[in-house]
């Protein structure tokens, strides 16, 4: 299944090659003060492909706080993280915001909510590794 999303302007979009098709798409809604102050509600697919283009890279930040080991990548023109990203050995791993989702219907996503409480960086990390997008890929038009 191929997932399209986009940031609300359409700066940053990305599509995930979803392998093998889902019947339904965990939604996790993060219980940071991040997530929960912007809506977060991620989702991976370790077997996945994903693709990030941004249009215009100048208009993308990368905000991280914490432990500071996962960038969101925030459009700077409408304020929507899409993707967050975690360099984890020199190689990225990812997650995608479900709420930019452009063409999955609602009924695909089994949301829950999770919190990473206590979890240390070393656990963080694995955890990561193991359970977010592990081949990405993102280019800039511009």
């Amino acid at each position: 299944m191929l997932i399209q999303g986009s940031c609300h302007c359409g700066n940053i979009r990305y599509e995930l090659d979803w392998t093998p098709n889902p019947v339904e798409i965990p939604a996790r809604a993060c219980s940071c003060s991040f997530c929960v102050k912007h809506g977060g509600v991620w989702t991976s697919c370790p077997t996945g492909l994903l693709t990030v283009l941004y249009g215009d890279s100048r208009r993308v930040n990368k905000y991280h706080f914490g432990t500071k080991t996962a960038d969101f990548h925030v459009c700077a023109t409408c304020g929507v993280a899409p993707v967050v990203t975690s360099e984890i050995d020199g190689k990225i791993y990812a997650v995608v915001s479900v709420n930019a989702m452009d063409n999955v219907d609602s009924s695909m996503l089994k949301r829950g909510i999770i919190s990473f409480d206590g979890e240390d960086v070393d656990v963080r990390l694995q955890r990561r590794a193991r359970g977010w997008i592990a081949n990405v890929r993102i280019h800039s038009a511009a």
